[in-house]
């Protein structure tokens, strides 16, 4: 993961998402999925970049989604608020849930997640403070950031680019998280240094 600037709202969030949903019963026994409106909003403020996973959520196939930073389920007054999503590809926001305990892209630093370049998998930054370190390890733990598909999918960023078949700046629109890393490693080539 790396830091995600929070987008300023939208004009038309208000009317679409938090109107119709100040409407629904207090507290609502259902949650419409009015927050479904701000979709659109969110890929074009994110570059349609999973907050979570850090890689390009494409056109067709990418399935993208609404994330509530603070689930559904624990604050009602924040379902229809646009400072509580976080646009997310529908493998993360299926495993993050209601997990209260991950962090908030908001709110990281930048260097608190790496990526090692053997396996391709997420560890925490070097010289983190011991409990940052734990709710690092703990993100990276209930997001299941180190699952084959999740380095397999870092891995051909990196592997493609490498090979010359794509650019650095390719892999900076689509995945800024490894393009990142391969910067702060010393992995880029000659011609991008």
């Amino acid at each position: 993961m790396i830091p995600v600037r929070p987008a300023a709202e939208p004009t038309g969030v208000d009317a679409a998402v938090r109107r119709p949903g100040s409407r629904e019963q207090i507290p609502p026994v259902e949650f419409p999925p009015y927050w479904r409106e701000a979709l659109g909003d969110l890929l074009a403020s994110y570059h349609r970049t999973c907050s979570y996973l850090c890689l390009y959520i494409p056109r067709g196939t990418g399935a993208p989604s609404v994330d509530h930073m603070v689930a559904k389920s624990m604050r009602w007054d924040q379902v229809y608020e646009w400072r509580n999503y976080r646009l997310a590809c529908a493998l993360m926001n299926a495993r993050k849930g209601a997990i209260a305990s991950v962090l908030d892209p908001f709110e990281i630093e930048d260097g608190w997640f790496a990526i090692e370049f053997v396996a391709f998998q997420v560890v925490p930054g070097d010289g983190l403070p011991g409990e940052t370190e734990w709710l690092v390890q703990d993100t990276i733990d209930q997001l299941r950031l180190n699952d084959f598909v999740c380095c397999d999918a870092r891995a051909e960023y990196v592997l493609e680019y490498q090979r010359g078949h794509i650019s650095l700046d390719y892999v900076m629109r689509h995945a800024p998280f490894v393009a990142r890393e391969l910067r702060r490693r010393g992995g880029l080539r000659a011609a991008d240094v």
